[in-house]
């Protein structure tokens, strides 16, 4: 009766606030909410909700309908659903829901040293834990008596009474009785074709504000309050609520995100240190120094980077990327990205156990993937005709023959692997930008008499200027391919027509993220493992499409590939999250903004309310943990290039959580209540990922980073007793006759700087190691280029060794189920079985007693509960 509020309307007399969660009578709570549209065209409409309203009454449900002269636009109507206690009892047992049967006797922790300190962190206790633990059991309509039921009308809480009628309605045939046509159930099918305009359960309340009456829940508000609010950045979660509210799916989904930025905040820690190691050794690089130095690198005169249009430059006109390279690639660096392989493994054996401690406090533990397997997807029923017997359930189901499904797979293979060669294309497209670009970058960045251009190519080098820009043009065409990718996805998984959700949520994951990966990674593999690395040397260049496309393979930046990888890495993560927080949370911000100012009208009503909102889709946390697994990749696939990118990637899932509790709280509709013990398919991708990034870190260090040719110089190839990296400079550059040099690769004329006199410059050099001109084995690689390359693989050997046998020995040291949670299993089983067993017994002696004293039967029955639990 809680929300059976009424106004005083002057000439109108009382009137009801509409403002409920309860039918007319005050009594009966909304559970679902159908809306439609009286169309002028919709005889067919008609028929349809007619019989499929006939045939909820029939499966028990009761309704009731709000005319659209009473909604704020005269035109909607909207159907009001209730479960009544014979209906949730029913299907409670049907779907096997867990309900108390006793009082956990188990405390919730030990008091913690220094506890006092986390109370900041913390929020109240009754918004952590909104209910007391109880010990559970699956519901059993036939022992209804075992569970404990104070009140029927709260028992089943709203989350389980939604999730319940959205079973029912989305397997509610609306065909009549004679004639039975297969196809035509589902609420699904009738919104997809207009019979229905939406289907949603409410909100309890409000965001803004609490229930009027105390006696009623207002979840929402404490979420908004709690959970929602971007000054609360600091606090944890209320998880148990959240669950409670929003099902068990989501209620993992932000417990797996919370945990992970937990964890990002220890790598993040890790990789400022590196990055301030490389700042306070700056002045330590002699590297940088000798490029730098005007006698050492600005004597040193370059072979042209292009052909025709660029011409011989200085060493020192590098010094300012070499020194940014430094901040990167040092020594730091290595141990870094030793450290994000075992932090990997770290954060995913930490999650197994968290994982495993959720599931029993939310009652999932004996929640298994064959429930939903079992659940067949109603377009799975409409398309396969064919019926054949289920050997566990020995009923008829529909099925899919074989080669209809190898057809079926074998098209979407083939698109799948077309969108792929099209990102393919798109990227070499890229390539072909940059290599196009490059000259016209180096003749107008080239030493002018004009200050400005001469101050701009002083701090931007060609390199710089080509890799920034083709990065934000590959940005810009991730996003574009993004748009198609999603509905190319959705379409393929449609048309293999998987059994179940959860079968076809794991395809369209795996789809999705194969998209994504080679989408988002491919430019930054591409400038890690592949530029600079097939260039040639002056006279015998290596060109991209043959030696007349005239596009020469990219070399590397001379402070080397990896401020470049750096650069690609920090534009497109960063781009990624700003565009993401953006759509997010700024464009909705009008929209609430409009929903608010008519939601403070006393008569616009809960349904109405929620029916503004955006409507929360079954693929809604699809693409959050896309999102969120496509920036794991980010920071561990390529780490090693910029170890701020965890520190990036946790300022940003700071804001992320509240983002997402914001958006659920105020932007979205109240999602159907959904059970999961995991994450699903997330968690074999993060496993693959994790193994990937201790391989490409490795490489990326060997072969993107000067790392191992610094260290080969400076423990073999140093010249006197003194370890010391001076005249590594000089030791990494052949040397090439310049008359050598084809007329194809010669500089134009009016490319040649003034300073550059061919009389006495007749030489330039070049990133190799290689003879030099004159020696018998010219321009062929040295003994010091294969020490370096052996060095390389060596150092991926040890590092790729080293990385996983710490990572599997730290998988097989943490156990991925607690102990304290396997003794609370184990208890739980064991008072289960203790308590159907006193209860069976108690049961029959009562049947015994009531057939030997009839005079008892009335008393019995009366307090048969009371009766029981006192036996119990």
């Amino acid at each position: 009766h809680c929300d059976l509020r009424v106004l005083s309307v002057p000439g109108l007399g009382l009137q009801q606030n509409k403002d409920t969660v309860f039918f007319r009578d005050g009594v009966r709570r909304i559970d679902f909410i159908l809306s439609y549209l009286d169309d002028k065209d919709g005889e067919k409409k008609q028929e349809r909700r007619r019989e499929f309203e006939a045939n909820l009454k029939k499966a028990g449900l009761e309704l009731e309908t709000e005319d659209k002269s009473d909604s704020d636009d005269r035109k909607t109507y909207f159907l009001k659903i209730h479960a009544p206690w014979e209906v949730l009892a029913t299907y409670a047992d049907v779907l096997k829901i867990k309900v108390p049967f006793k009082e956990s006797d188990i405390p919730h922790g030990q008091d913690v040293p220094l506890e006092w300190l986390s109370r900041p962190f913390r929020l109240p206790e009754k918004v952590m834990r909104p209910q007391p633990d109880y010990f559970t059991s699956p519901f059993d309509k036939d022992k209804i008596d075992f569970f404990l039921i104070k009140n029927r009308d709260t028992f089943v809480p709203p989350s389980t009474r939604n999730r319940i009628v959205y079973y029912i309605l989305s397997r509610c045939p609306y065909y009549k009785e004679d004639r039975k046509e297969t196809d035509k159930k589902g609420i699904k099918r009738l919104l997809n074709n207009g019979t229905y305009t939406s289907a949603f359960p409410l909100h309890d309340c409000r965001y803004w504000e609490r229930n009027t009456n105390e006696q009623c829940e207002s979840e929402r508000y404490h979420l908004y309050k709690n959970w929602a609010g971007f000054l609360c950045f600091y606090k944890e979660q209320p998880l148990n609520l959240i669950r409670k509210y929003y099902g068990e799916k989501i209620g993992i989904y932000f417990a797996w995100l919370g945990f992970y930025t937990e964890m990002l905040f220890f790598a993040a820690v890790m990789g400022v240190i590196c990055f301030t190691y490389g700042v306070l050794s700056y002045d330590d690089n002699l590297t940088s120094k000798e490029i730098c130095d005007p006698s050492i690198g600005g004597s040193i005169v370059m072979c042209p980077l292009c052909d025709k249009k660029c011409s011989y430059w200085k060493l020192n006109s590098t010094c300012l990327s070499s020194w940014q390279s430094h901040l990167f690639d040092n020594e730091g660096t290595v141990f870094f990205a030793m450290f994000m392989g075992i932090w990997v493994t770290l954060f995913l054996e930490f999650w197994k156990r968290r994982q495993a401690q959720l599931e029993y406090e939310w009652d999932l533990v004996d929640f298994e993937e064959e429930q939903q397997q079992l659940q067949i997807r109603p377009e799975f029923e409409t398309k396969c005709t064919d019926q054949r017997l289920n050997r566990i359930t020995q009923e008829m189901e529909p099925y899919l023959p074989l080669p209809k499904k190898c057809g079926r797979f074998f098209l979407s293979g083939v698109t799948v692997l077309f969108w792929m060669l099209l990102i393919v294309a798109c990227i070499t497209g890229v390539i072909v930008y940059r290599l196009a670009v490059y000259a016209a970058f180096a003749s107008i960045m080239k030493d002018s008499p004009t200050k400005k251009i001469h101050l701009v190519g002083s701090l931007i080098t060609p390199q710089l200027a080509t890799s920034v820009t083709a990065s934000f043009i590959n940005f810009v065409i991730i996003m574009i391919l993004n748009f198609f990718y999603e509905r190319v996805a959705i379409w393929i998984t449609d048309m293999e027509i998987p059994k179940t959700h959860l079968e076809y949520e794991n395809k369209l994951t795996m789809k999705m993220f194969l998209f994504q990966f080679v989408n988002y990674y491919s430019s930054c593999f591409y400038v890690a493992f592949f530029k600079g690395k097939f260039v040639g040397y002056p006279g015998n260049y290596t060109y991209m499409f043959g030696k007349y496309s005239r596009l020469r393979n990219e070399e590397c930046d001379p402070g080397g590939c990896l401020i470049e990888l750096t650069t690609q890495l920090v534009i497109v993560m960063t781009g990624k999250q700003v565009c993401g927080n953006i759509q997010e949370a700024l464009l909705p911000l009008l929209r609430n903004w409009w929903c608010s100012r008519k939601a403070r009208k006393d008569q616009y009503s809960r349904w109405e309310q929620d029916h503004d909102l955006q409507n929360f889709s079954q693929l809604g946390l699809f693409y959050e943990y896309l999102e969120m697994v496509i920036q794991f990749g980010f920071i561990t696939l390529f780490v090693a290039s910029f170890p701020l990118a965890p520190l990036l990637a946790l300022c940003n899932n700071i804001l992320e959580v509240r983002v997402d509790a914001w958006k659920f709280t105020t932007q979205f509709r109240r999602p159907v209540a959904a059970k999961a013990h995991n994450i699903g398919a997330w968690q074999e991708i993060l496993n693959v990922v994790a193994i990937l990034s201790v391989v490409t870190n490795a490489f990326i260090m060997a072969f993107t980073s000067d790392m191992i040719p610094r260290l080969v110089y400076l423990y073999a190839y140093h010249p006197g007793s003194e370890a010391t990296m001076s005249g590594y400079i000089n030791n990494s550059l052949s040397v090439y006759d310049i008359s050598q040099i084809p007329l194809l690769s010669t500089p134009e004329e009016g490319a040649i700087p003034a300073w550059f006199n061919s009389s006495f410059i007749t030489t330039c050099r070049y990133r190799d190691y290689r003879y030099p001109p004159g020696h018998q084995r010219q321009y062929s690689h040295t003994m010091q280029f294969w020490h370096i390359l052996a060095a390389k693989l060596a150092f991926i050997i040890i590092m790729e060794h080293v990385v996983f046998v710490v990572k599997f020995f730290v998988a097989w040291l943490i156990p991925d189920v607690p102990s304290e949670v396997k003794a609370r299993i184990k208890r739980e089983r064991y008072l289960i079985q203790e308590y159907l067993h006193n209860y069976e017994v108690e049961k029959l002696k009562m049947q015994l007693s009531q057939s030997l004293n009839p005079n008892l039967r009335s008393a019995l029955t009366t307090n048969k509960h009371d009766v029981l639990s006192e036996c119990l």
